[in-house]
């Protein structure tokens, strides 16, 4: 509080991406809380969450993943992910390059083994210092707030911080416990994958201005470099529900990196045949897996790239032309399992890729343009992909994450945190949503069509209203009833061109394979309700308003356009999901 005016100075709160392997932070600006992604010291908006001691100094980011080379052993790198977890539940994969985990305080913890202190000239060497992963995370944190402090010119005191989909509550536990360690005050947890999409929809509303809340189901698929995670979000006017989430913790950007590593290794070895294998010494394997990430991001701006490295193995000095198309040819595996991990993620929330509306790439990975496109080739023609290479409005996959939590950030930075907590806990976020569509069923029996009034995976309490045109006027009779989703394949043998020899066409007709043709159909299922208006004009309309209440109970009210009084109904909840959160 001022002593002067007893007014409480504005805290300044920013959003932190924190990754794996890459960090981000980001602030808005007035007065349109545009999000914008902070440059570090070095320039640098996507940060490597690493930290290297040299000599007696920490270095953090760009500078500290250049010395997984030189440096390996006192270079803690991908340690987000063991944040909270026993060592028994790790996967040390990641660390084979850099500083290895160990166990702490009896296996409850993880932790990682360096010499922090410089050695003396004239002495014995210095103990080696042992990091908790705690100790590490509250050391990155930090330095990512003295940037932000830097770059804003002020003091930064608070934070909106991502975490993956399926963080548990232990884990951010001790998130919160390394950031209060840093003097951040974490505000609220965000989810990644909505985090992503609440910086994608943002930008379109401060483009085109406020548009008219749209329903549609959107897949997040945030594509990093050591893992992908999905998740398939309904948004219903403005409210997210997470409605199924697939993780895959050993697919990502690292795995197309491997592909270019053994491509590399083996035009080596033939360029140089007496030669030691790169990939079996330390030192080579590092400077060979760090040029890989470099071509890999080359390559998915421009349609060729160089390997260059001096002294790979056996002081031979390495150059190597990489064009695109081999590199798609060569990942085309690891390509297709991005496919999979989506469709499993479609699959859990027990839908079609037809029911997808929109698919938007998170994450580093997501600049592959081949990744894009195969997506974009799995799904219909009516759903859009949003990434670089397939639309021109694309944020920046790789800022997505830290955008989103600094418009949360903006959002809730002006309240008490007690009220944040309140309004952040499972009864509030995680709320019921309907099971199945409502609509309007209309046609004769036979030949019956379905219009959805209220679309399935609503979250409730919600209301919609609908109107129909009644041209030739007199009694109405409207049929109200549940939708089901049915998927219609029909399959159709390819045309042949021209006669074919008799002999020839039971073989031709074997080879030939049908081709099929997917359809979303809506199908009236269990009826709801019909209600019959009387005397409506010519040419007038009957109003339809629906209103789901939060037990799932469906009060009905229609009534002629433009009149007073009407018919009114309510029918008993049945049973509401409860399989996702809200946000």
């Amino acid at each position: 509080m001022s002593a002067e005016d007893g007014v409480e100075e504005a805290r300044t709160v920013i959003g932190i991406s924190f990754g794996n392997s890459y960090s981000s932070v980001a602030y808005t600006t007035p007065p349109d809380d545009k999000a914008e992604v902070i440059a570090n010291e070095e320039g640098d908006r996507q940060i490597p969450s690493i930290i290297c001691y040299v000599a007696g100094e920490e270095f953090q980011g760009t500078q500290a993943k250049s010395q997984i080379v030189r440096n390996p052993r006192n270079t803690i790198a991908y340690f987000r992910d063991f944040l909270g977890k026993p060592f028994s539940e790790i996967d040390p994969t990641s660390c084979h390059a850099s500083a290895h985990p160990v166990e702490h305080d009896g296996g409850k913890t993880v932790a990682f083994t360096v010499q922090e202190k410089e050695t003396p000239e004239d002495g014995p060497e210095p103990e080696k210092s042992t990091l908790t992963v705690s100790e590490v995370t509250t050391r990155h944190l930090r330095r990512l707030k003295q940037s932000a402090a830097d770059f804003l010119g002020k003091e930064v005191s608070a934070a909106v911080i991502t975490v993956p989909s399926n963080f548990s509550d232990i884990q951010k536990s001790a998130l919160t416990e390394a950031a209060k360690n840093a003097d951040i005050e974490v505000l609220q947890f965000i989810s990644e994958p909505i985090a992503a999409l609440l910086a994608h929809d943002a930008k379109i509303q401060l483009a085109d201005g406020p548009p008219a809340p749209q329903n549609q189901i959107v897949l997040v698929a945030d594509l990093g470099a050591t893992r992908s995670d999905i998740a398939v979000v309904a948004s219903r006017g403005g409210i997210y529900t997470t409605l199924a989430t697939a993780h895959d913790y050993e697919l990502g950007g690292t795995n197309l990196d491997k592909v270019l590593i053994e491509y590399a290794a083996k035009e080596f070895l033939k360029k140089n045949k007496n030669a030691s294998d790169p990939r079996e010494n330390e030192r080579s394997l590092a400077k060979l897996t760090l040029e890989a990430e470099a071509v890999k991001k080359a390559l998915s701006l421009g349609g060729s790239a160089n390997f260059s490295i001096e002294s790979l193995a056996d002081g031979i000095d390495f150059t190597l032309s990489v064009n695109r198309t081999r590199f798609e040819l060569l990942a085309n595996k690891v390509l297709m399992s991005f496919n999979r991990l989506i469709e499993s993620a479609v699959q859990k929330a027990d839908l079609d890729i037809l029911d997808i509306d929109t698919v938007l790439l998170s994450g580093g990975t997501a600049h592959v343009p081949k990744v894009a496109s195969n997506v974009q080739s799995h799904f219909p023609e009516g759903a859009t992909v949003i990434a670089p290479s397939t639309s021109t409005s694309a944020i920046n996959p790789s800022e997505l994450t830290a955008r989103g939590a600094a418009i949360q950030a903006s959002l809730i930075g002006g309240f008490e945190q007690s009220d944040i907590k309140e309004s952040t806990e499972a009864v509030v976020t995680v709320t019921p949503h309907l099971q199945n569509a409502i609509g309007l069923v209309t046609g004769k029996e036979g030949a019956e069509h379905f219009s959805v009034i209220v679309d399935a995976n609503t979250p409730v309490p919600v209301r919609r209203t609908a109107q129909i045109a009644v041209k030739a006027g007199g009694d109405v009779l409207i049929k109200l009833a549940e939708g089901v989703r049915e998927i219609k394949v029909t399959s159709e043998k390819p045309a042949t061109n021209g006669a074919k020899a008799s002999n020839d066409s039971d073989d031709d007709d074997d080879d030939d394979e049908a081709e099929e043709t997917r359809e979303k159909l809506w199908e009236a299922g269990k009826s709801l309700a019909e209600v019959g208006i009387k005397d409506v004009k010519k040419g007038g309309k009957v109003e339809i308003q629906i209103d789901v209440a939060a037990d799932a109970s469906v009060t009905i009210v229609c009534r002629e356009a433009g009149g007073k009084g009407g018919v009114r109904g309510t029918i008993e909840g049945g049973k509401a999901g409860m399989n996702g959160s809200a946000a």
